[in-house]
């Protein structure tokens, strides 16, 4: 069997590819806790989605009650960065 340029060259990006990914930086926001408060949302983001729970993060976190810091991203949505401890 004789290798063809196309074949190196597919080799060569799925190596590149792999690579790139071994390479990504490892997470550095906080995971949502697995406490009394949360698990409740532990449960509904496993039944009905990430986007179903993700609604209710709002209501603690706050101006009033837990502020987020100064500079942090759009609220909407939390879970896009901050993983569920479970999903490590």
């Amino acid at each position: 069997m004789k290798l063809k340029k196309r074949d190196i060259l597919l080799v060569t990006i799925g190596a590149a590819i792999v690579v790139f990914l071994l390479s990504a930086p490892p997470a550095t926001t906080n995971p949502v806790p697995y406490d009394d408060t949360h698990r409740q949302y532990y449960d509904l983001a496993r039944d009905e989605g990430k986007k179903s729970a993700e609604r209710f993060c709002e209501d603690c976190h706050n101006q009033d009650m837990m502020p987020l810091p100064e500079g942090h991203p759009p609220k909407y949505r939390c879970l896009f960065c901050h993983r569920l401890e479970r999903d490590k």
